[in-house]
């Protein structure tokens, strides 16, 4: 498993939720800040939505609690622990369909689960990297994991095929939503809307000889695609390879 920076002295632990202790909070007491670990998780989702996961520190979290920076390790161990927490905080905001309703379609359900975790993605920009840094087995993501199975299992698809299509599925959402987000966050950095931004680049790349002809292919691509604006042409692409990967689905569960 990949670490972060500010685990690279710790010992073999592999997860905060691996730990077998209730939080400080519910030991100690006597703490004078008012803090629990809920409402320091909120706080470090919203540090890190503002101001992105290089700059969050545990002394810039203590600072935005008007603490001091023991006072937060007295309900978590370390960095990597509220990290891995305010990770599976945002994976509580997604909607989770139920699997087993009368008349819930798959595809349906596929479609919503995967709009809503690209939403997410691209809403909190510094998830995808911790999802790929931590397990990823806090109860927000295993209840998510859970559906996305027992979804996916009403497919059709023979056991063998599940992971499989789970990772073709999920993987693309990742991928997506990684890049959308980190290209929104590229842009508030400018200080453009996405649509100056985009024909901005798009001009520019024009007067470089070496980039010509992809561009113009590019072009002739889009106009084909529609949307007049970044957003559409973004949720065009999505909808449509997702649309592409149930429609595989579908065939391969034809196949036998």
């Amino acid at each position: 498993m990949a670490k972060t920076s500010s685990s690279a002295g710790r010992s073999a632990r592999t997860s905060v939720w691996l730990e077998q202790k209730a939080p400080r909070s519910a030991r100690g007491g006597g703490q004078p800040s008012g803090l629990d670990r809920d409402r320091i998780t909120l706080a470090t989702v919203r540090l890190l939505d503002a101001e992105g996961l290089a700059k969050f520190s545990m002394r810039r979290l203590a600072t935005e609690l008007n603490v001091t920076a023991m006072s937060v390790y007295w309900y978590v161990d370390t960095k990597d622990d509220l990290l891995e927490l305010a990770l599976d905080a945002v994976f509580g905001e997604l909607p989770l369909p139920d699997p087993e309703a009368d008349g819930a379609d798959w595809r349906d359900q596929l479609r919503l689960l995967a709009t809503a975790y690209r939403a997410l993605l691209v809403r909190h920009p510094w998830l995808s990297p911790l999802a790929g840094t931590f397990l990823n087995i806090g109860p927000n993501n295993l209840s998510f994991s859970r559906v996305v199975q027992r979804v996916v299992r009403r497919t059709g698809l023979p056991d063998h095929g599940l992971t499989g299509a789970i990772s073709a599925v999920f993987q693309f959402v990742y991928g997506y939503g990684t890049i959308e987000g980190h290209f929104f966050a590229r842009v508030a950095d400018t200080g453009m809307t996405p649509d100056d931004y985009f024909r901005h680049a798009m001009t520019t790349l024009d007067g470089a000889p070496t980039a010509a002809e992809v561009v113009e292919e590019s072009k002739q691509l889009m106009a084909a695609r529609g949307g007049d604006t970044v957003a559409e042409m973004m949720d065009r692409d999505f909808t449509f390879a997702l649309d592409l990967l149930v429609a595989g689905i579908e065939a391969m569960v034809k196949r036998g």
